[in-house]
């Protein structure tokens, strides 16, 4: 099997993996999973679309990863391994809509307004 890629986005970090056959092992930034995202949570988040398959122990996982915060680039790595999977295997597609690792979660940031602290945020108002 030849080295599959895939990009995931989320908020505004990027995820661009490198899927080949292997033993198990993610490395993301030169880093190990455990070093990179120390939280189990966010571990668990990466590992979900590799477990709703049962692949686990399957595939060595590279990736380079920029922008964003932990949780957006977790989920942006998610996005990334369940694309590079159906692109290995397409009938495992379904099982991952279902879950829901296929959507591409459009969520961002919304912009601030002028004349607004924020972006819906008014400044403080008072009659007197």
């Amino acid at each position: 099997m030849e080295v599959v890629n895939a990009l995931g986005r989320r908020k505004s970090a990027v995820a661009r993996v490198y899927v080949n056959e292997g033993t198990g092992k993610i490395t993301i930034n030169k880093k190990d999973l455990a070093v990179y995202f120390p939280s189990p949570i966010l571990q668990y988040v990466v590992k979900q679309p590799l477990t709703t398959l049962g692949v686990e122990e399957k595939y060595d996982i590279k990736v380079n990863v920029y922008g964003g915060g932990f949780t957006g680039q977790s989920q942006a790595l998610r996005l990334a391994i369940a694309r590079a999977l159906v692109k290995i295997n397409a009938d495992d597609k379904k099982a991952l809509r279902a879950e829901g690792f296929i959507t591409r979660d459009s969520r961002v940031v919304e912009r601030k307004k002028p004349g607004r602290p924020k972006a819906r945020r008014r400044f403080q108002f008072s009659k007197r």
